[in-house]
């Protein structure tokens, strides 16, 4: 219903942020969204819907060829300089859930001002069912979506080798140290073996079970880092293997 997450709510709420953009200049507007999702019920699905209905509009889309999580879609709004970006995901919620999150052209969420103004736009498509939305093959046709690739991935792994501290450290220790990292069924699985690697930690190992990207969520009733049971797989393997 239009109380839930499903194509039709993700389409108002793209229309809104759309209708938005409509009123901002040319140049603003052609500077596009940059898209990305997690590994949820949907997620893709919903990403190419926003592709859809902003390319309706004629706004062209940077969409991850991949899940990717949300500090590079983040980023990746600022490197290709879009003006807005759009993350499919639910954060660490239970799997019932999704949700959708918009960035403005500073790669933080949209400014309270901007989006009162998508909220209203939006709120006026009253009629889901008449919101028009492109299918991928003619968004490609019409070269209103451009899949965002391994050179972004690359750009933002640069970035964050940027901002890593206590390099002196980490060349002393970080070919040495143990660790045990666990994606939790989500995003994290390739982006952080690279940022650790990157950053000097050769020894490190992934929880096999929570390292394939699963809505299902099947090793942990919810993905949320705030609560100790999250942990029970990546500290039995952590002990097994005398991780530091």
């Amino acid at each position: 219903g239009i109380g839930r997450m499903n194509i039709y709510t993700v389409r108002q709420a793209t229309e809104g942020l759309a209708r938005f953009m409509d009123t901002l200049s040319d140049e603003t507007k052609a500077r596009g969204v940059a898209i990305s999702y997690d590994s949820r019920y949907m997620s893709q699905e919903f990403a190419y819907e926003s592709a859809g209905v902003l390319g309706a509009h004629g706004i062209k889309s940077y969409v991850f060829d991949q899940l990717r999580p949300t500090p590079e879609l983040s980023f990746a709004v600022r490197h290709l300089k879009t003006y807005a970006g759009i993350m499919i995901t639910a954060s660490h919620n239970p799997k019932q859930y999704n949700g959708y999150k918009i960035y403005g052209p500073d790669g933080g969420q949209m400014p309270p001002e901007e989006s009162d103004k998508i909220t209203k736009y939006a709120r006026s498509a009253a009629d889901l069912f008449a919101i028009k939305s492109l299918n991928i093959h003619v968004l490609r046709a019409k070269k209103l979506m451009q899949p965002i690739g391994e050179d972004v991935d690359e750009a933002y792994y640069a970035e964050v080798a940027t901002v890593t501290i206590n390099h002196d450290l980490i060349n002393k220790v970080g070919k040495n140290m143990s660790l045990v990292y666990s994606p939790l069924h989500g995003t994290g699985r390739i982006p952080a073996q690279m940022v650790l690697r990157n950053a000097g930690f050769e020894n490190f190992r992934l929880v096999p079970e929570q390292s394939i990207a699963d809505p299902e969520f099947a090793t942990t009733p919810f993905p949320n880092p705030e609560f100790a049971q999250v942990f029970d797989l990546p500290i039995a393997l952590g002990k097994k293997i005398g991780a530091d």
